[in-house]
């Protein structure tokens, strides 16, 4: 028999902008370091948003459990279960909308702009594609199927039934999605067109770029040329894996570095990367998820999506 899947408890509070609340598991406390909640909580938190706001959360009812808020010197009880809104840091706002490709009572396909994150991450939190469109469609159990970089536009796949999820989750874990995106990049008549890149690329957490190393290649990419005016191309790259940064990188390799890319060849400005200030909205990375296409994996449908959008510096 089969391993049951446990079914996450269902969260007391609601969503906050479009963001879940952050829950947590008390863990085991064979020797007792924790007689209270408070003492728990403030030694998990305190270094990240010091223990005075941690004790104002508490007093004001903000640590929630299935049976309602907590009190600061309740007894500390392993495997408990608590909920929280975390404060959120005032984000710009990325100013081009969320296009909507496809959407029926299962999916949502969404065509995404340059410089939104998919998925709340970091300090891209109610500025993402997910929590925009949660708020804007109204459905709030909406959740990603898998993940585009926050600097490519195109097509993203939602999933509007939590249990739905794992099944279209699998398409793309098992490769069985064929994705297709354009880029502009520079033109060498020199190199030969089309071609099949694979190498073995690594993204360390904390560095922004990631590497090709040596080793069995875990990437593969195939680039062709789909036209060419003056000194630059139009380019239909197709992913057969989907490691981090993977078209952009393969590109690089290549000596055809993708127009506007803040990280490869070299770092240009880190705001572009990860901004902190404010990003160029003028720079876009030139590159887009043109389409997704596969087998639907509940209804057995052929399906086939394209993105609306254009590639500017084309």
């Amino acid at each position: 028999m089969g391993r049951r899947r446990r079914t996450a408890p269902v969260a007391p509070l609601p969503q906050r902008d479009g963001v879940d609340p952050v829950r947590i598991r008390l863990p085991a406390d064979p020797e007792g370091a924790w007689p209270t909640l408070r003492d728990h909580l403030v030694e998990r938190f305190g270094n990240a948003i010091g223990a005075a706001k941690v004790e104002a959360m508490l007093r004001d009812g903000r640590f929630v459990s299935a049976e309602g808020a907590v009190a600061a010197e309740e007894p500390y009880t392993a495997g408990r279960h608590l909920w929280f809104h975390r404060d959120f840091a005032a984000e710009e706002r990325v100013p081009f909308e969320v296009g909507i490709v496809y959407r029926d009572e299962r999916l949502v396909v969404a065509d995404k702009p340059h410089f939104l994150a998919t998925t709340p991450r970091g300090r891209h939190v109610t500025e993402t594609a997910l929590a925009r469109l949660r708020r804007d469609l109204g459905l709030p159990m909406l959740q990603p199927a898998h993940r585009l970089d926050r600097l490519t536009a195109g097509l993203a796949l939602f999933v509007v039934r939590p249990e739905d999820r794992g099944a279209y989750q699998t398409l793309f874990r098992d490769r069985r999605v064929r994705k297709e995106y354009e880029a502009v990049a520079p033109y060498d008549p020199g190199i030969a067109l089309p071609v099949t890149v694979r190498s073995r690329i690594e993204k360390e957490r904390g560095v922004l770029a990631a590497r090709e190393v040596p080793g069995e290649p875990n990437s593969e990419s195939r680039i062709e040329l789909m036209e060419q005016r003056g000194g630059h191309g139009r380019y239909r790259l197709v992913p057969a894996t989907g490691r981090t940064h993977q078209l952009r990188v393969h590109m690089n390799r290549l000596g055809l570095p993708i127009l506007n890319d803040p990280l490869y060849p070299v770092l240009r400005d880190v705001q572009d990367a990860e901004p902190e200030g404010g990003a160029d909205y003028s720079r876009p990375l030139q590159l887009l998820a043109r389409s997704l296409e596969f087998t639907d994996p509940l209804t057995g449908q052929e399906c086939r999506f394209e993105s609306r959008r254009a590639l500017g510096a084309w």
